[in-house]
């Protein structure tokens, strides 16, 4: 939220469109270049779609783990000065960035009413660390605060980690988007020199088959090589 003149101001976003609005726009577009290209268009787009999907996914993931970490830094100082893991948790989560501070609020509540911490944080899927290392404390004595600061540095190495292999990532993931749009280039040299291909892709049966089967081929070089560039980070 931002704030305007003293008082805060919701900002709405549109929300991200699904799969059968994808393929229809896609359809429609492509509708142009006749059947084939509807067919081709959906193809392109949900393909576009997922890697738009995957790639917001990652960067949740990243921003995830770094509010975490943020949150049990502060989470760990609080309880080395002596402060009850309820207290520490409730103020850790003050200035801690979603959802860090879903999860320090969730302890907050299980440690304030003697409830079980793991189970509290069982509907958060990224504290299931968390939730291992207060059941190690628990059960063998550890002292809490030095396990959570082991999950807090574990958690700072795997965010650095992504980040510098998405880093590399970047170059191959560019050249492979490049390789994906040599066809349309060849197209569009096609027409610059006279030879008049899009007359055989829109105007032919032939051209509408080629339409469909290249689009299939670009789809799943871009999937494949997605799919190897994704295999090396965690």
């Amino acid at each position: 939220m931002a704030l305007l003149r003293g008082r805060p101001v919701r900002r709405w976003r549109l929300p991200a469109p699904g799969r059968p609005v994808v393929v229809a726009v896609g359809a429609a577009v492509g509708l142009l270049a006749g059947v084939g290209g509807a067919i081709a268009g959906a193809v392109l787009a949900v393909t576009a779609w997922h890697g738009h999907r995957e790639t917001v996914g990652r960067r949740a993931r990243l921003r995830t783990s770094a509010a975490l970490a943020e949150g049990l830094n502060a989470f760990v100082a609080e309880l080395r000065t002596g402060a009850h893991p309820a207290r520490a948790a409730a103020c850790a989560a003050e200035d801690a960035e979603p959802p860090a501070g879903e999860v320090l609020r969730a302890i907050a509540a299980a440690s304030a009413r003697g409830g079980d911490v793991e189970v509290a944080l069982a509907g958060f899927p990224d504290a299931r660390h968390l939730a291992r290392a207060w059941r190690l404390a628990a059960e063998h004595g550890v002292p809490l605060a030095d396990v959570l600061e082991a999950v807090r540095r574990d958690l700072d190495r795997r965010a650095t980690f992504t980040r510098q292999v998405q880093a590399r990532m970047a170059g191959p993931r560019a050249s492979a988007a490049v390789l994906a749009g040599l066809p349309l280039f060849g197209v569009l040299l096609g027409e610059l020199s006279g030879a008049g291909p899009l007359a055989v892709l829109i105007g032919t049966g032939a051209g509408q088959v080629l339409l469909v089967v290249g689009a299939l081929l670009i789809c799943a070089g871009l999937r494949w090589s997605g799919r190897l560039t994704r295999q090396v980070i965690p």
